[in-house]
């Protein structure tokens, strides 16, 4: 077997004088299938191992499936007409900009038994040696595997090994900086003012301010609610100013939508986003039954059936175990979706629990409203139009998988994406590199979005006890 070479020519010296090499893991290209591109000037390496495992797991109708497909095609497009020799040495990775810094290889030399750190018979192993085998044969260059598995990154230290986990996609280093959709202020949010200019449109009041007056980030469909009861939400920014549109608090808190009235003020705030038809998406987070489902299906039912500003509601959920388990349960898509969609059917008993037949309202929800259940996996590659898409548990999407869903949503639709990130079931995610942290952050400026972190455990004492101190 011919020791691989990798070219060194082409490299940028004003950026780097020693380019780096990068040994991609599997997970890493699973999790985004175009992270070959962001390695800038550097080296990257994707051992043969690493194919493999991405071959063994292209088939079927899973999410990681289509993850594995979309990473091999993009290895083809920047590989496919290289020559063998090429492919070893390294190929020149060709971005959307034109731009062609940085090498993509293969490395296909298996590891000399005199080199080999770790028996071979795991692919994580095998993986690690191609690494050390690498700093054997170029101890000039820093090599690096990036893996999002912290097991392997433990493996690593101990073979001596540089690792890192992959951090494009990160956008906080520190989850408490997520933007929570309000600020909150001690006395009157009023006395920090020195000058407003108010106005009357279309029936609503409007305040601008100067942008000085605040000391954080301001973002479009943010709240601002003080303790002597003012509340008014951003309705656009510049860099001199900050138009405010008042909100009558009391009036929120005594709205009902679809029979349920908010429990608190941030409550409130959210069905003022659900119900807003300019917004255009929706991002509720917060803690075990603080309502984020049961105010995300009032606000779709009232908007579907009596307001008719979408044809259809759709829902679907991410869960570990949907995509191994759904194929093998009987009947049609959405009667294989139920199972596990079972928090919305639970939720619409609770919106008509004091109905006189609550199962009989239950039913003629179900038959009047067009509630759809729809597997993630049949949401690629469709477009919906008119329609209210919900995502339950999207915590446990990663930034490429919420984008392929978010990007489906047509003309007249809206995307109301809900989670708790303190409950992810995903491997290799974390709070910071969630596709819902991920899709909030992305989307903070953006006019036609908003994002509430909803408080308190409204669900009961008990509920509320076991979430503080479980």
């Amino acid at each position: 077997m011919s020791e691989v070479k990798l070219v060194k020519n082409n490299i940028d010296s004003s950026t780097s004088s020693n380019p780096i090499f990068y040994v991609l893991d599997t997970n890493v290209l699973i999790h985004d299938p175009t992270s070959i591109l962001n390695f800038d000037e550097h080296h990257v390496v994707i051992p043969i191992t690493v194919l493999e495992e991405l071959d063994s797991l292209k088939s079927g109708r899973q999410s990681i499936a289509a993850d594995c497909r979309q990473a091999i095609r993009e290895l083809d497009r920047l590989l496919g007409r290289a020559s063998p020799n090429e492919v070893e040495n390294g190929v020149a990775i060709q971005r959307s900009d034109g731009d062609s810094i940085g090498t993509l290889s293969v490395l296909m030399t298996e590891t000399p038994e005199n080199l080999v750190m770790l028996p071979t018979h795991l692919n994580d192993n095998k993986i690690l040696n191609d690494v050390g085998y690498l700093k054997q044969c170029y101890p000039n260059q820093k090599a690096v595997l990036v893996t999002k598995d912290i097991n392997v990154r433990l493996k690593a230290r101990g073979c001596g090994i540089d690792s890192q986990d992959y951090h494009s996609d990160q956008l906080l280093s520190d989850i408490e900086q997520l933007n929570e959709g309000y600020l909150e202020y001690e006395g009157s949010f009023w006395d920090r003012v020195d000058e407003v200019e108010t106005s009357q449109k279309n029936g609503s009041t409007l305040h601008k301010i100067s942008r000085s007056v605040f000391t954080q980030e301001v973002y479009p469909n943010q709240f601002l609610h003080d303790e002597s009861g003012f509340l008014a939400r951003v309705l656009t920014t510049d860099q001199n100013s900050v138009t405010l549109l008042h909100l009558d608090k009391q009036r929120l808190l005594e709205a009902e939508t679809w029979g349920l009235k908010p429990r608190d003020i941030y409550q409130a705030m959210a069905l003022n986003l659900l119900m807003d038809p300019e917004v255009h998406l929706v991002n509720l987070t917060g803690s075990a039954g603080s309502g984020k489902t049961i105010l995300a299906l009032a606000a779709a039912i009232e908007q579907t059936v009596p307001e008719k500003i979408y044809r259809r509601i759709i829902v679907t959920r991410s869960t570990q175990g949907l995509d191994e388990d759904i194929g093998f349960l009987p009947g049609t898509e959405e009667e294989k979706m139920e199972p596990w969609l079972g928090a919305i059917t639970d939720n619409l008993e609770a919106l008509h629990w004091e109905d006189e037949n609550c199962s009989s309202s239950v039913e003629y929800v179900l038959n009047k409203v067009p509630l759809m259940f729809k597997s993630l996996n049949y949401i690629r590659g469709r477009s919906f139009q008119s329609s209210l898409i919900i995502i339950d548990e999207s915590q446990n999407l990663t930034p490429h998988q919420i984008k392929t869903i978010v990007t489906r949503a047509g003309n007249g639709s809206k995307v109301i994406c809900l989670g708790n990130l303190a409950q992810i079931d995903t491997p290799y995610l974390t709070p910071i590199s969630s596709g819902l942290t991920y899709l909030t952050e992305r989307f903070k400026g953006f006019d036609k979005g908003g994002s509430i972190l909803l408080q308190g455990v409204p669900r009961s004492e008990l509920a509320k006890f076991a979430e503080e101190h479980l």
